[in-house]
């Protein structure tokens, strides 16, 4: 049997877990919380395939026709 990779598909964009410096240095960049930052399941595919836990925060780099590339970071949450 073939096992799927939910990131293998052309319409997933790319995720990585951010270390805890990176994670710092964005809240801090940011000047916000953990808790101002937008959610994603720990049921997501994606999260689950990569191990993020409850807690980690999640960088998505999206191809956009306009910017080129556009980032996103979501944090994991326990539903």
């Amino acid at each position: 049997m073939v096992e799927f990779k939910v990131t293998d598909h052309v319409l997933v964009p790319q995720h990585e877990i951010l270390s805890e410096d990176e994670k710092q240095k964005l809240l801090k960049t940011l000047n916000i919380s953990e808790k101002q930052l937008p959610k994603i399941l720990e049921s997501d595919p994606v999260v689950k395939e990569i191990g993020a836990k409850v807690g980690d925060v999640i960088k998505i780099t999206r191809d956009s026709p306009v910017a080129g590339k556009s980032i996103y970071y979501r944090i994991v949450i326990k539903k």
